[in-house]
C-alpha cells in the first residue's frame, strides 16, 4: 500500500475513528484501525465490537492495499503535523510497517494483518429512513440527560427510539425517544419521516447515543437511520457507524406519566434556572434537595442544610389552585429546564408524593417528569 493525503483530511477522519478505539483492551487488533486504500481514496475502520465507525476520504492512492495501525498513535502523530502537510503512508510488508512520511518528518508503526480485523456491521438492516440532522441531534439533546447509569438496569442504559401514535386512535404519528433513570424521565416526539412507519421499538445505548451526538455537531443535511432486531446504522455526511442495540425491554413509560395532575404552574424559565441554581449552593452533596412551597401566583423556594444554613428565594408565577409543597432534587430540575426552548416552563402538580411533569411554552413535543423527594 502506497499513498498521499493532506494532513487536514486525515486528521479529520482519524478524529472520526478513533472515538470508538479502547485505550485499553485484551484483544491487540481492537486497538488498531483499519485501513484499506483503492481507486482514488482511503477508508478508515475502527471498532470495540459494540460499535463500529467507518469513513472514506480522497487520497491519491498508488498502490492499493489494507492493512491495521494503532489508532491513538497514529491520530497523535498526525495531530502534531504541520497544516496542510502532504502525508505520505507506504506499507513495507516484509516488516510489518507502516512508515509515514511528512516533510522532514518520518515514522515507523507496527501493523497487523487486515484479515483479524472484525466486522460488526455485517447484516441487512431492513427499516431504513432519512432524518434531518437537527431533528436528531435535538431528539438527543432532550432526552440522553436522563439515561441511566446503571448497569443493573441494562434496559435504561440507552434511548428508546420507536414509533407512535400510530394505534388508528387519531394521533398522528410520531417518531418518539424516551431516556429516563427512574428519576426522572424525558420523551421527544417528531413527525414521523418517511419510511419509519412500522418501525420496532429499539434501544440505542448511552456510548452510541453521544458518538452520534459528536458527529451531529460538525454535520448538517440529513441522516440515513437503519434498523435491525438487533443492530442500528447512522450514515452522516461520509461516516457510517454502526452500533449493537441493548437487547431487553424498555419499560413501559406511559405508567409513570401522569395524567391527573391538575394543579398548573407557569414561571418564567429563566428565572427559574437562576433561583434553583443559587438556592441549592448550600444544598448538601449528597441530598441536593430543593423545596417548592406554591401558592397563588408565589412560589418560594428553599433549602435546609443542618451543616451548611438555609438558603429562601421568591419568585412571581402563574398559580391558582390549592397550596403545595413538594421537593425535587435541584439538578434534576436544572437538567430539565436547561432543555426548554421557550420563555416559560408549565408545572403540572398533583401532591407531595406523585411526580410532577413539566412542559415547554413553545410547545416543542416534548414533556418531561420527575419524581418528587422528602424535605
Amino acid at each position: 500500500m502506497r499513498l498521499v493525503i493532506e494532513r487536514g483530511e486525515l486528521l479529520r477522519a482519524l478524529g472520526h475513528v478513533t472515538s470508538v478505539v479502547e485505550r485499553r483492551t485484551t484483544i491487540p487488533v481492537l486497538s488498531n484501525v483499519l485501513l484499506r486504500a483503492s481507486g482514488d481514496t482511503l477508508s478508515f475502520k475502527a471498532t470495540d465490537l459494540e460499535r463500529e465507525v467507518v469513513e472514506e476520504v480522497p487520497a491519491s492512492v498508488e498502490q492499493p492495499g489494507s492493512l491495521t495501525v494503532p489508532a491513538h498513535l497514529l491520530h497523535d502523530i498526525v495531530r502534531k503535523l504541520p497544516d496542510g502537510a502532504q502525508v505520505q503512508l507506504d506499507r513495507d510488508a516484509d516488516q510489518e510497517r507502516l512508515t509515514l512520511s511528512a516533510g522532514h518528518s518520518r515514522f515507523a508503526l507496527q501493523t497487523l494483518p487486515a484479515e483479524d480485523f472484525p466486522d460488526i456491521a455485517v447484516g441487512e438492516l431492513p427499516q431504513t429512513f432519512e432524518i434531518s440532522a437537527g431533528d436528531l441531534k435535538r431528539l438527543i439533546d432532550k432526552t440522553r440527560f436522563a439515561i441511566s447509569t446503571e448497569e443493573t438496569r441494562y434496559y435504561l442504559n440507552g434511548i428508546y427510539l420507536h414509533t407512535a401514535g400510530t394505534d388508528g386512535e387519531g394521533d398522528a404519528p410520531v417518531l418518539r425517544a424516551v431516556a429516563t433513570d427512574g428519576h426522572r424521565l424525558a420523551q421527544v416526539d417528531l413527525p414521523l419521516p418517511d419510511g419509519a412507519d412500522g418501525m420496532s421499538g429499539v434501544i440505542v445505548p448511552r456510548k452510541t447515543v453521544h458518538e452520534v451526538h459528536r458527529l451531529l455537531e460538525a454535520s448538517g443535511g440529513s441522516v440515513t437511520v437503519g434498523v435491525s432486531e438487533a443492530k442500528v446504522r447512522f450514515g452522516i455526511g461520509t461516516v457510517t457507524l454502526t452500533s449493537k442495540l441493548i437487547d431487553g425491554t424498555f419499560p413501559d413509560y406511559g405508567r409513570v406519566i401522569p395524567q391527573g395532575n391538575d394543579k398548573e404552574m407557569k414561571v418564567s424559565n429563566v428565572e427559574f434556572m437562576g433561583a434553583v441554581d443559587r438556592v441549592s449552593t448550600i444544598a448538601s452533596e449528597r441530598g441536593r434537595a430543593v423545596k417548592l412551597a406554591v401558592s397563588t401566583n408565589q412560589l418560594v423556594l428553599s433549602v435546609n442544610n443542618p451543616e451548611g444554613g438555609s438558603a429562601t428565594e421568591e419568585l412571581g408565577v402563574e398559580y391558582g389552585s390549592d397550596d403545595l409543597e413538594i421537593g425535587f432534587n435541584a439538578r434534576y430540575l436544572l437538567d430539565i429546564a436547561g432543555q426548554l426552548e421557550g420563555e416559560d416552563a408549565t408545572f403540572l402538580l398533583s401532591d407531595p408524593g406523585s411526580p410532577a411533569m413539566v412542559r415547554d411554552s413553545s410547545g416543542d413535543g416534548a414533556l418531561y417528569v420527575v419524581m418528587p423527594m422528602r424535605v
